[in-house]
Formats: structure tokens, C-alpha cells, sequence
């Protein structure tokens, strides 16, 4: 009886690690990461431009940053991050507390001098209408897509007033598009800013 119960309980253990996935099973591929893709698809083209038409040295510096980056994405860097030093307050893009960084983003305000934290995903920013940058349309809101592993930081030119950025911005969808409000500079700076933390770092 006593071989009986050893045989039952090896063979209950040998179909669970059949069926049941392990816990220490790899991270998803980063093939299947949107920010991944994106960024090959740029590089991609760039380099056959490249081939077509020449190197000229601000092309070559984009595929150079974007290489970098697709390295940063594989690595397994899941979040991006997001200093702002205009002097007002940012609104910024990120998941809710507890859900997934593929979930529907959130509008939060990050106040001057503030940083997102280590592993808290800023994954895009918004400036409303009526901002002075050189990435958007002043007529209308626009929303730039941060990828993962990137680190931005806005800035304000003194002399022009514009909103500058270390990196260069990729356009979103239409702010219009999404499910958010057109809303004001003013309104923005009204905000109280948001509290952020970030889960633990898994990588």
C-alpha cells in the first residue's frame, strides 16, 4: 500500500510539470514587444535608405540610437522613464497601479523637478494645444509614445520658451482618438502632481 501512495504521488508530480507551466519559465521573447517591433521596422527602413541613398551623418547617428534601443528592448527593459525639468507641471502617460504595462494607459502629472521611478513604465507624454515644441502641432493636443529603456527628459529653452527634449519624440495616435480630454496647460499646472510607485524590478 505504502509503494502504492510513492507511485500515485510520482505520477501526480510527472503529469503536473507535463501540463502545469514552470514558474521559472523564460520571459516573454522580445520579438512579441510592440515597442520591439516598432523600433526594427524603423531600423529596417532606415538602413534601406541608407543602402538607396547614402549615409549622411544625422542618418547614420538614427540607426546608430536605434540600435541601441532594439539592444535596451531585448535585454528585457520593460518601462521607460520620464524627468521633467520645464518649470511646469507634465502630463504623462502610465499603467494603473496592479495592471498590466499592456493595459489602457492612465494620465498622471509629474511636476517640475520630478522623475518617474525605477521600473514605473512612463510610456507616453502629452502637451496640450498651444504648446511651443518643436515635435508638436501647436493647433492641437498631441501624444508622443515613449519606448522601453528609454530615459526622457523635458526641458525648457529660456530664450524661445519651447519645450525641448533629449530624445527625439515618436508620434501617437490623435489625441482625439483616444479616451482622454482636451484639456489646457493651465489645467495641467492646477493638478495636484501624482503620487508614483513602481512594483519591484523584475529584470
Amino acid at each position: 500500500m505504502k509503494l502504492f501512495k510513492i507511485a500515485l504521488f510520482v505520477a501526480i508530480l510527472l503529469v503536473n510539470f507535463a501540463i502545469a507551466s514552470p514558474s521559472w519559465a523564460d520571459r516573454p521573447k522580445a520579438t512579441k514587444n510592440a515597442d520591439y517591433i516598432e523600433v526594427t521596422k524603423t531600423l529596417d527602413r532606415l538602413l534601406q535608405e541608407q543602402e538607396s541613398d547614402g549615409a549622411t551623418p544625422a542618418l547614420k547617428q538614427q540607426i546608430d540610437e536605434l540600435k541601441i534601443q532594439k539592444a535596451a528592448i531585448a535585454s528585457g527593459i520593460t518601462w521607460g522613464q520620464c524627468s521633467n525639468e520645464t518649470g511646469s507641471t507634465l502630463a504623462i502617460y502610465g499603467s494603473a497601479p496592479g495592471e498590466s504595462s499592456k493595459s489602457a494607459d492612465t494620465l498622471y502629472f509629474l511636476a517640475d523637478g520630478q522623475t518617474t521611478p525605477d521600473g514605473w513604465d512612463c510610456s507616453g507624454i502629452y502637451l496640450p494645444s498651444g504648446t511651443k515644441s518643436a515635435e508638436s502641432d501647436s493647433t492641437k493636443p498631441s501624444v508622443f509614445k515613449i519606448m522601453d529603456g528609454t530615459r526622457l527628459v523635458a526641458k525648457r529653452n529660456s530664450e524661445t520658451g519651447e519645450i525641448v527634449f533629449n530624445v527625439p519624440l515618436i508620434a501617437d495616435a490623435p489625441a482625439e482618438k483616444m479616451s482622454i480630454p482636451n484639456i489646457s496647460q493651465a489645467f495641467i499646472d492646477s493638478r495636484i502632481p501624482s503620487s508614483l510607485s513602481a512594483e519591484p524590478l523584475d529584470d
